[in-house]
Parts: C-alpha cells; sequence; structure tokens
C-alpha cells in the first residue's frame, strides 16, 4: 500500500471519529441538561443508575449487532476496561453534582478543560507530539479556568473545582481509549463502562438510598442522600431519554477517541458549550456574568486555535506525502 492510500485511510477515519465525536455531544449535551432537571426531586446515583440501564440495554439490543455478536464483550484487558470504568464514574458524579448547583453553562464551560488536558496527557502518555503552540493554547485555557474558578475572591464557590476534577478523570478516561482502542471495539469499551456505572450506583444505593442521612451537611449533599423512590410515570420518559443519550454517546465518543487522535478529535467537544448556554438561558433561566465570559472565551478559543493548528498540520503532511 502506498503512502498516499495510507494518508487517505488515516484521513477517512479521523473524519468518522469527528463525526462520531460530534454526535456524541450532542448526546451528552441532553443528558447534562436534563439530568441538571431531574436533580431538585431524585437522587444522584438513582438517576445514574436508571439511565445506565436503559443504555447498556441499547447497546446489548441495537448496537452490538451492528457490529458483531456477543464475543465482542470477551476482552483480554479487564484491569484497563475497570479503571477506564472508574474514570467516568467518578468524572460524571463529580460534574453531576457540580451541576445540581451551579449555572449548566458555568459548569461546562470549567469542565471543557478537558480537551487541553486531554492534549497534555496524550503527549505524556502516549507518546503524540505537541509544540510550543498547542501548549501555549493549553495555558491558556488554564487562565481561563483561574478566571471562571475566580480564587481569593468572595464569588469564589468551591464547587467550581468539581467540574475541573471531572474534567481531569474525563481527560484520563480518553487516553485509555487511545491506549486500547486499536484492540477493543466501541461496543466493548461502552459495555463496560456502563457496567461499572450499575455496580458502583447499586453499591451507594444500598448504603445511601435509605435518605437517613438527608438534610445534613450543605445543600450540595443533599443531591447525593436524598431517598430514592419509585419515579412517577410522567417522568419516565426523561429516563428513557437519558437512556439513550448515554447509550449512544458512550458509543459515538469511544468510537470517536478510537479512529482519530484525541488531539484532534478532543476540541470539537466544545460545541457543547453554545448548546449548554441556550439550554441554561431557555430552560433555567441562567445566563454566564462578564467574568464568567472572559474565562469562557479563553478556555473556548485555547482548544479551538489547538485544532486549527492541527488541521494545518494535517494539511501539509498530506501535501508532502502525496508529493512522494
Amino acid at each position: 500500500m502506498t503512502q498516499a492510500e495510507l494518508s487517505q485511510i488515516s484521513s477517512r477515519s479521523t473524519l468518522y471519529g469527528a463525526l462520531s465525536v460530534l454526535i456524541a455531544v450532542l448526546c451528552f449535551s441532553v443528558n447534562d441538561t436534563t439530568i441538571k432537571f431531574l436533580s431538585g426531586g431524585y437522587a444522584l446515583h438513582q438517576i445514574v443508575l436508571i439511565r445506565s440501564i436503559i443504555g447498556l440495554g441499547i447497546l446489548l439490543a441495537v448496537l452490538m449487532p451492528l457490529e458483531g455478536n456477543w464475543r465482542l464483550l470477551k476482552t483480554n484487558n479487564l484491569g484497563l476496561h475497570l479503571i477506564r470504568g472508574f474514570c467516568v464514574v467518578f468524572a460524571n458524579m463529580t460534574f453531576f453534582i457540580a451541576l445540581a448547583v451551579l449555572p449548566l453553562a458555568d459548569a461546562i464551560a470549567v469542565f471543557f478543560v478537558s480537551p487541553l488536558l486531554i492534549t497534555a496527557f496524550s503527549v505524556v502518555f502516549l507518546g503524540e507530539k505537541a509544540g510550543i503552540h498547542r501548549w501555549g493554547a493549553v495555558a491558556v485555557g488554564l487562565v481561563g479556568v483561574v478566571i471562571m474558578l475566580r480564587p481569593g475572591t468572595e464569588s469564589f464557590n468551591l464547587t467550581m473545582t468539581l467540574p475541573l476534577f471531572s474534567a481531569t478523570a474525563y481527560a484520563a478516561l480518553h487516553v485509555l481509549t487511545r491506549k486500547i482502542g486499536l484492540a477493543e471495539s466501541a461496543v466493548t469499551m461502552t459495555f463496560y463502562m456502563q457496567l461499572t456505572f450499575i455496580v458502583t450506583c447499586i453499591v451507594i444505593g444500598l448504603m445511601l438510598g435509605h435518605g437517613r442521612w438527608d438534610g445534613q451537611g450543605p445543600e450540595i449533599f443533599h443531591f447525593l442522600l436524598r431517598p430514592w423512590g419509585i419515579p412517577p410515570m410522567a417522568d419516565w420518559w426523561l429516563f428513557v431519554l437519558i437512556g439513550m443519550a448515554s447509550g449512544f454517546g458512550g458509543y459515538f465518543i469511544s468510537q470517536g477517541y478510537r479512529l482519530a487522535e484525541a488531539s484532534v478529535v478532543a476540541p470539537l467537544e466544545y460545541v457543547a458549550m453554545p448548546i449548554s448556554v441556550m439550554a441554561g438561558l431557555f430552560i433555567f433561566g441562567e445566563w454566564p456574568d462578564p467574568v464568567a465570559w472572559i474565562g469562557i472565551t479563553l478556555i473556548i478559543g485555547a482548544g479551538l486555535y489547538v485544532f486549527w493548528r492541527e488541521t494545518i498540520h494535517n494539511v501539509r503532511l498530506r501535501r508532502r506525502t502525496i508529493q512522494r
């Protein structure tokens, strides 16, 4: 196979990876908005448990038959799948707790340092290359996060650090996805991710679902300690919605990072930012203040700059390959 043919295959793989990430972003935006909406009436782990059971059902009934059969669930990387699963559990839980008390756009803006962290982690742990421009973008994005957090001021809210913890775990998740993606299918990775959610939520539900400790401590604990109950029929369509968003979103995000370099597709996740601003405005009546907008601009701008630089770099490489 010639260099030109290899380059064409690589470009096609990158395109499919990018489209997969965009689909996943839409799914996760629906998921985040709906969970924030449900956070006033249900315990976090009950929401996530129902969501994950529905998502796992969609994976097994719809997505797995499209890619193969039950043999896809066999793996030689069970340890990495479990580490990956706990990364996504930690990322989701810390982010959803933040969503219960923070404006949607603010939480997502801080979380969106994750693509920049993915760029840094990909260089350190996967050996992918990044020049001074990418590292400069990472630094600018981190400055944006500091502006959003506002440490040392009366506006500082410790809860704002939760999306940052979530972003770090999320970055580790996708570095692991890239590491095992050539050996595992997206269905396999999503299956173990959903399974980890289900087991974790059942264990926490057995410990906290009785609700005896509800009302103790800060407001943020209410979302964790609220007693579990049977949702009314009127709310089940929302649980089905987040279950579908979780099932398809988990599959497509795994597919995206499996097919393309993490540093290439990660900035595409910023599409969720304008979606969250609009959802916050029209559903929850929220709008970022001027200081928050400065931080948002720096974080988003840094990510888009990384994407633009990578696009230019790939175009030059393809031209050199063709000329050879």
